[in-house]
């Protein structure tokens, strides 16, 4: 495998992203895990513009509200695309002004472009993630751009940001890094190399995402193992679709590279419009269940998750759900693990 160099010089915005600092209990107790690890939330985004149900606003800031009462730090609350193409997302402009009032809430959205990331820093969005795919065909179908275009729009998105002097911090999510369904096969040296374009384009962090849920642990472990050794702490997240159930065992695979962020959606809603094949994310109740299971903190107060998953799946009824928590519970020996008192203190070491 080519190997690539990291890029320490790009510059940083200096918007703070929620911190997990777990190195020093993991090297404390030789745990192969961290201490804790933060769930970012993008049911609102990821989820929702996967379902032809327009929810209204005022049930979206709901939703903000009870994730962010669970403890919830991270929330992806929509995406700065035309409304002609996503209604479902429409309304994120407001959504960001809104998420913005709840102290310590660290509110992202997705940005296709050089419009959407001037959309997202008119409203002092705290993160813009720009969408990649090392896949030809799904980044022409997806951003109608070549990822060396979609590249180039990265580096606008920088100068944008530079010349404004905004605090939004801009990541690019490296998609269909474990194979595409319209491709097939990706090269993990395309992977690697489009996320050192990416850095050297300007992004402040990078992600791998498993689009369409082609990864397995063994693939997770080796490219992010790369991955590190292209952008070292500037890796901050995995992202992984369940499409064939293996979702938390990819985030096992990953927890073992040092990653400590991972996107998740409520009920497991979710997938793209131009990945045929692609399902939902990981659910959010299951990965937090998991994690704390483990003993990873993650600030959530998981019954009161639970009872927003039932909230959202009373709002969204006749539209396919996953997960598998919901159905049998916390069992009755661990429900004073997943109390609020627990988990409040767990979340103060978050913010």
């Amino acid at each position: 495998m080519t190997r690539h160099t990291r890029n320490p010089q790009a510059g940083q915005s200096s918007a703070p992203l929620p911190q997990s600092d777990s190195t020093v209990s993991r090297s404390a107790t030789a745990s192969p895990w961290p201490a804790r690890a933060v769930v970012r939330e993008v049911g609102l985004r990821d989820g929702l513009q996967s379902i032809s149900l327009v929810l209204p606003t005022q049930q979206k800031q709901q939703w903000i509200c009870a994730a962010y009462d669970a403890g919830q730090r991270e929330i992806e609350v929509g995406s700065f695309v035309p409304a002609r193409l996503l209604p479902q997302l429409a309304d994120t402009a407001e959504l960001v002004r809104f998420a913005k009032t709840l102290p310590g809430l660290f509110v992202s959205v997705l940005v296709p472009n050089l419009i959407g990331a001037q959309r997202a820093m008119d409203e002092q969005a705290d993160m813009m993630l720009m969408p990649l795919s090392a896949s030809h065909a799904h980044s022409v179908a997806n951003l109608r751009k070549t990822p060396k275009e979609a590249i180039a729009e990265v580096a606008r998105m920088r100068a944008e940001r530079d010349a404004r002097g905004s605090r939004t911090r801009l990541e690019v999510g490296i998609g269909t890094a474990f194979g595409c369904t319209l491709q097939g096969r990706v090269e993990p040296d395309d992977v690697l190399a489009l996320l050192q374009d990416a850095l050297d384009a300007g992004a402040d962090q990078v992600s791998l995402a498993d689009t369409v849920g082609h990864a397995d642990p063994a693939s997770v472990l080796a490219l992010f193992r790369a991955a590190r050794d292209v952008a070292g702490n500037r890796l901050c997240c995995g992202h992984f679709h369940d499409t064939r159930g293996l979702a938390l065992a990819n985030v096992i695979a990953a927890l073992q590279t040092g990653i400590e962020r991972y996107d998740a959606s409520l009920a497991g809603i979710g997938g793209c419009p131009h990945a045929p094949g692609a399902s939902g994310n990981a659910a959010t109740e299951d990965l937090v269940y998991m994690l704390q299971t483990m003993h990873i903190q993650t600030g959530i107060d998981l019954p009161r998750l639970l009872t927003l998953r039932e909230q959202v799946a009373g709002w969204l009824a006749g539209e396919p759900l996953h997960g598998t928590l919901w159905r049998a519970g916390i069992p009755e020996h661990q429900a004073q693990a997943f109390s609020s008192s627990i988990q409040a203190r767990a979340s103060s070491a978050l913010i």
